[in-house]
């Protein structure tokens, strides 16, 4: 099989990156140390390329009100050009098909950006509920020129305590208009050195910093002024680290359209209050939640934390992990897991690694926020 490539592969290839098979994409994993990256972006500004995610314009008179059956959290909360929302996609069982962002740019102009793996099969599902419900929106990906696309849209995610300022020093035009942007907040410059840039407050590390979309025939040159003003390119390796740390959800590992929302830390995604209907909803309601969501620090030495290895409560009911690895920031493996209702903050578990029960303590997410670390 034939990989997809960013419009920035060729950049990471002449950074000597090492590439893997990420979704049926060629992506970096790292650029020699996955510390370093992930080092860069706790303390000073790092850059991943994010374009394999996919960009979907929904343009319409009615895109609200598709919007509304559509998401499980409540796009009425976007009422001012320029505000996102984080919210889960479901399947009429409550399952999820993906975890996004909704961007508000107009009332007949929403942007969603999308997971990598599931793009296909969220805009598929995006057009049929279109058609189921007479909406009579136009559903575009801005993914890749492969696509049925005009413009496609590449996006650089800038990440760290110093990533505003040095992506400034590129992107000065940005300025102005991005400068008071607060967190889940999105701008369009229409007039830069690299063509019409989206700027959006959304990370996934924990970490200040941007999300940028750039026209994909400029994306090289633009990545390539970010590494000369001092932005380290991180790759995926990193990227699980810092949002494992950060607490948050990986589409795929910590929940799919088998898992209930509410069961992988997301009940605040979803609203269950308005009466709004939306698909999922009726199934999320007769389901309410089954088990808790928490992290895991592991208290003995003689293991890794790692993805679908058992948690035992103290009363020996089973739970899993879902997300583990050794975190560069505490020095300490750790690990998202979803574990029965009898598990709360401030118990120990034992996780079976290797025939062995080791002991770990339950502890609030995130481990790690803006360059601290919170769970000890």
């Amino acid at each position: 099989m034939t990989l997809k490539a960013t419009p920035l592969n060729s950049a990471h290839r002449a950074l000597g990156a090492k590439m893997v098979d990420f979704g049926g994409w060629d992506m970096p994993v790292n650029y020699g140390s996955q510390i370093e990256e992930h080092n860069a972006v706790r303390t000073d500004a790092g850059m991943f390329d994010v374009s394999h995610m996919c960009v979907v314009d929904l343009k319409g008179a009615n895109v609200r009100s598709f919007l509304r059956g559509l998401l499980a959290n409540n796009v009425d909360k976007l009422q001012v050009p320029g505000k996102a929302l984080y919210s889960c996609m479901l399947n009429p069982e409550g399952g999820v098909i993906d975890d996004l962002i909704v961007y508000f740019f107009s009332e007949d102009w929403f942007r969603i950006v999308v997971n990598a793996g599931t793009a296909d099969k969220d805009v598929a599902w995006m057009n049929q509920q279109n058609a189921a419900t007479n909406s009579g929106l136009v559903i575009t990906q801005r993914r890749d020129s492969s696509d049925e696309n005009r413009d496609p849209i590449a996006l650089i995610a800038v990440q760290g305590p110093n990533a505003r300022a040095k992506a400034w020093e590129v992107l000065p035009e940005t300025k102005a208009a991005s400068e008071a942007l607060k967190p889940f907040n999105v701008v369009i410059v229409p007039d830069t050195a690299f063509g019409e840039v989206m700027v959006a407050r959304t990370g996934y590390t924990g970490e200040d910093g941007f999300e940028i979309g750039v026209p994909a025939s400029k994306a090289e040159a633009l990545w390539n002024a970010f590494a000369a003003a001092g932005i380290k390119p991180a790759g995926l390796g990193a990227r699980d680290t810092l949002r494992l740390e950060a607490g948050m959800n990986l589409y795929g590992q910590d929940m799919d359209e088998t898992v209930n929302p509410l069961d992988a830390g997301l009940g605040w995604t979803i609203d269950l209050v308005s009466e709004r209907d939306f698909i999922g909803k009726a199934a999320l309601q007769a389901k309410g939640q089954q088990a808790n969501f928490v992290g895991l620090i592991l208290r003995e030495k003689g293991g890794i934390l790692r993805a679908h290895q058992k948690v035992l409560s103290a009363a020996g009911n089973e739970g899993e992990i879902t997300s583990g690895t050794f975190s560069p920031s505490m020095q300490q493996a750790i690990a998202l897991a979803r574990v029965p209702l009898d598990v709360a903050v401030g118990d120990t578990v034992q996780v079976v690694i290797r025939d062995k029960q080791l002991a770990a303590s339950v502890v609030k997410l995130p481990f790690v926020r803006n360059g601290k670390v919170l769970a000890a």
